[in-house]
């Protein structure tokens, strides 16, 4: 069956008739979108293969959407979902990411959305639900921790950056990052997590920001999905909006009795979570750069790694590691 058999197949006989169909550009995943037009409405599907092979009760995507809506967060609805064909169709909640909003005529509304997108978080990081079930059955423990730090030395160290460090020197930092791990490690502390909370995972809808993009969830740290959002690899906030957003994002998670701990402490790990966020990062930049040819993401390299001296500067536990990446850093972003 061809995709427009199968995007027919989520509408109505009459509706079917007189459908334009229009592919969007994805992202670094396996799934595929388009924007279908008819005489009801703008829609979007989505293909995704994973759907097929599994359950609508097991899918993850739909299991977020659930949950996510259930609790109020602005998601974008479910309209038909078929697994026969892994076919979604979602409302169509525009086209306006929260990326575009840099540089354009609502620059100036950044700094309200973003207190508005936290605030959204805040609620997000708020949702408790049976630790056997997705997303609370998964969690940035040690091995998916360290699959991130592998993930980077594999297509960064040993590929895009190569031979720029020596075996050793590579043999020591994956060293260095199984500490990092290690600190991370706080499981009593751990929220639920968006996981790619970014500006190209946000929409803006009617003014108002819509989540995408969700379904691969889980338990991690708070900071997580705040230093996706304020260290951003797609957008550059200035140092004032930076640290006014962090601060906002402690005062929501307090608010809301997240967490106790004092805001040092909640900087010290943001630091710390921001570096190792920021490697994964750069390792998927390197791997759709290299072996998916998708040089889109080639760009973000160097704002990426630029981030990084930041956290090493300020964090004792990130010396090493900084010290063993220098070479690398100053290369890159010169």
């Amino acid at each position: 069956m061809t995709y427009p058999e199968s995007i027919a197949g989520l509408f109505s006989p009459e509706s079917r008739k007189s459908l334009d169909i229009v592919k969007i550009q994805g992202d670094a995943s396996t799934r595929q979108y388009f924007r279908v037009i008819n005489p009801e409405g703008s829609f979007i599907v989505c293909y995704d293969p994973a759907f097929e092979a599994l359950q609508e009760g097991e899918y993850p995507y739909l299991v977020l959407q659930a949950l996510l809506s259930d609790h109020g967060i602005p998601v974008p609805g479910i309209i038909a979902a078929d697994g026969a064909t892994g076919m979604l169709l979602i409302e169509d909640c525009g086209d306006i990411l929260l990326q575009n909003i840099f540089g354009s005529s609502r620059h100036g509304d950044i700094p309200r959305l973003y207190r508005e997108i936290i605030d959204i978080l805040a609620e997000i990081q708020n949702i408790r639900g049976n630790n056997d079930r997705i997303p609370f059955s998964l969690s940035f423990d040690r091995e998916k921790l360290m699959f991130e730090f592998d993930f980077f030395i594999r297509h960064g160290l040993l590929d895009y950056f190569a031979p720029i460090l020596s075996k050793n020197s590579i043999s020591q930092l994956r060293n260095e990052f199984e500490s990092i791990t290690g600190i991370l490690l706080k499981p009593d502390r751990f929220v639920l997590n968006h996981r790619d909370f970014h500006s190209r995972n946000i929409l803006i809808h009617q003014d108002k920001p819509v989540i995408i993009d969700f379904q691969d969830a889980r338990m991690g740290l708070p900071q997580y999905d705040a230093v996706s959002l304020i260290r951003d690899s797609y957008v550059h906030l200035g140092p004032v909006l930076t640290e006014e957003l962090k601060k906002f994002h402690y005062d929501a998670l307090r608010g809301n009795g997240i967490i106790t701990t004092g805001f040092d402490e909640y900087l010290h790990y943001f630091d710390i979570m921001a570096f190792q966020r920021n490697i994964k990062a750069i390792g998927t930049f390197c791997f759709q750069t290299r072996i998916r040819n998708n040089n889109t993401f080639e760009r973000s390299i160097a704002p990426t790694l630029a981030y990084l001296p930041d956290y090493i500067y300020a964090r004792s536990e990130l010396a090493k590691a900084g010290a063993l990446l220098k070479p690398i850093i100053e290369r890159y972003t010169e």
